[in-house]
């Protein structure tokens, strides 16, 4: 009886805890996550670039495997200005703004330092992999955390977190201050590099796939168009004269000979589709060989394609070296999420994709076509200020700088003379009211009074670190930028630069779109709902919802 009885309760013992575990395992509250994140930025990747190309796009490649099965919001909108690179990596990966993080451009004029300052620079760290200044960098300018500084907390730091660039900035500020590596490209010497705030010697996989000497591959393939040139009917024609000239003045339009640069010049891959396929190569080296999504502890993968913003900057984005570049990048991250699809396992791993920023048609291209638009002569501005403000006042050099449309008063000199602040803001407005191509300019701290749209004056604002910014901000009007006679480039609040791709796949998302106004600033923490960890530490944007099963 005894026996009997001890043995009924060990059978009830053992049904208990095996409903516990049972339990345990579809507790809802416990959190469940991807073996991997792998975060996309396709730098100057202008929103309708989704659609302009699509019927051209593989129905294997990259961009209708996410379009098809992933979410897209397809009103994705950066929420500040200046719409820059650095910017753009931080936002999307801290869903923050530059008025909190204090990345407030790809270089600033920093009022405690009186200098100006690169936003990755770091003096007290050393090169890896390299000589010179080139490695001297880390994320120490960015104040906040980003969402791999959060996985990175939440697992006690057992996840790996890796950023991969051509840029340094493209590699370093998405992964984080808490980020086991971040690598970008050295184009002095070809070879991938870090710095001493990661490492002091560099793993020695990146040695080998250094010693490979990718780039001189590349390079031996030249770059000719994927199909025949007729078929481009979305570009304009192959050679125009407001196009940039980045393969030197006696190339004119395709094929280009690279072949020229093997063994001299490692920097001019950037401006060829081939720059986005060596970074594709050097992260999957970074999965196989730091075995990135090989366990339970979800990891991190920030990598960011350079290279359509440089042949983007030379060509523009009506031009047919970006279209052949965009099929091309169709097809690498085709082959890269087939790649992952074995290494890590389908539906395994959750990608997002977006961009740091869109960018302005060619000021040529734009008269061409009757459409409003030029470029704006800074340079004269510069110099009549400058000879205005020693007539008005009889001092020379009161402006430090003039970065990210915005003119910095010298402060310093300002107030050792006893000057009237006000005054030479308002001489300095008045005058740039007066040029073309100049919406208005306004002294900054009357931002909040300045007849502005709300649009205009949110995203100023959200742009706006006073001991990183300056004084008096310039508004262009729509389709005008700081250029010269070739190429364009991007920064401001139009729609041309502020509108981007926002595209989520893979696990843990729900496929659909939605048109609904939805930012830049909104992947981060939507990220991290799906992870179920803390937001970064200066969040301002929201979990979109809908992506989310």
């Amino acid at each position: 009886m005894r026996k009997l009885f001890l043995g009924s309760c060990l059978s009830i013992l053992s049904l208990v805890a095996l409903a516990q575990r049972k339990a345990k395992t579809t507790d809802v509250n416990i959190p469940v996550r991807p073996k991997l994140v792998v975060g996309i930025v396709v730098d100057q990747m202008r929103w309708d670039y989704l659609y302009r190309y699509y019927d051209r796009y593989k129905d294997d490649g990259g961009f209708k495997r996410m379009l098809k099965q992933g979410f897209t919001c397809d009103n994705a909108l950066i929420p500040y200005t200046p719409t820059i690179t650095a910017c753009g990596h931080t936002c999307i990966y801290t869903g923050s703004v530059p008025a909190i993080h204090g990345i407030v451009g790809n270089a600033w004029w920093d009022r405690d330092e009186q200098r100006s300052v690169y936003c990755t620079e770091d003096k007290t760290v050393k090169s890896v992999g390299s000589t010179g200044a080139n490695g001297e960098m880390s994320p120490r300018n960015m104040l906040v955390t980003t969402v791999c500084d959060e996985l990175r907390l939440a697992t006690n730091f057992r996840s790996k977190v890796v950023g991969i660039a051509i840029k340094d900035r493209g590699g370093i500020l998405p992964a984080g201050h808490s980020a086991n590596a971040a690598y970008w490209y050295d184009s002095r010497t070809g070879n991938w590099i870090t710095s001493t705030y990661y490492m002091n010697d560099l793993p020695q996989w990146v040695k080998d796939f250094n010693a490979q000497k990718v780039v001189d591959k590349y390079y031996a393939l030249d770059w000719n168009l994927m199909y025949p040139k007729e078929t481009y009917v979305q570009s304009t024609a192959d050679e125009k004269p407001y196009e940039g000239k980045s393969f030197g003045a006696d190339q004119k339009g395709f094929p280009y000979d690279l072949k020229k640069f093997i063994g001299k010049n490692y920097g001019t891959i950037a401006s060829t589709p081939y720059g986005n396929s060596m970074t594709a190569d050097m992260a999957k080296a970074a999965v196989i060989n730091e075995q990135l999504g090989a366990d339970d502890i979800t990891d991190f993968l920030a990598v960011s394609f350079s290279s359509p913003d440089y042949v983007g900057h030379s060509f523009g984005p009506n031009s047919i070296e970006q279209e052949d570049d965009f099929l091309r990048l169709d097809t690498t991250f085709g082959n890269f999420f087939r790649f992952l699809d074995e290494k890590v396992g389908k539906g395994q791993y959750t990608v997002f994709l977006s961009a740091d920023h869109g960018v302005a048609h060619v000021p040529g291209f734009m008269k061409e076509n009757k459409l409003p638009g030029g470029t704006i002569d800074d340079d004269r501005w510069g110099k009549e200020i400058a000879q205005g403000l020693k007539d008005k006042f009889g001092a020379e050099k009161l402006i430090t700088s003039n970065y990210n449309y915005q003119i910095h008063l010298n402060h310093r000199k300002i107030d050792s003379l006893k000057l009237d602040k006000k005054a030479v803001q308002q001489w300095i407005v008045d005058y740039l009211g007066k040029q073309e191509g100049i919406s208005r300019a306004f002294a900054i701290d009357e931002i909040m009074t300045v007849p502005l749209t709300a649009k205009q004056r949110d995203m100023m604002v959200n742009g706006w670190y006073p001991r990183r910014d300056g004084d008096i901000q310039i508004v262009l009007q729509p389709g005008w930028l700081d250029g010269g006679a070739t190429g364009t480039t991007h920064g401001l609040w139009n729609p041309y630069d502020a509108h981007i791709p926002m595209v989520f796949y893979g696990w843990g998302i729900k496929p659909g779109r939605t048109n609904r106004e939805t930012y830049m600033s909104d992947i981060a923490p939507t990220i991290a709902a799906l992870l179920h960890i803390q937001m970064p530490s200066g969040t301002v944007g929201k979990a979109v919802e809908e992506v989310l099963k």
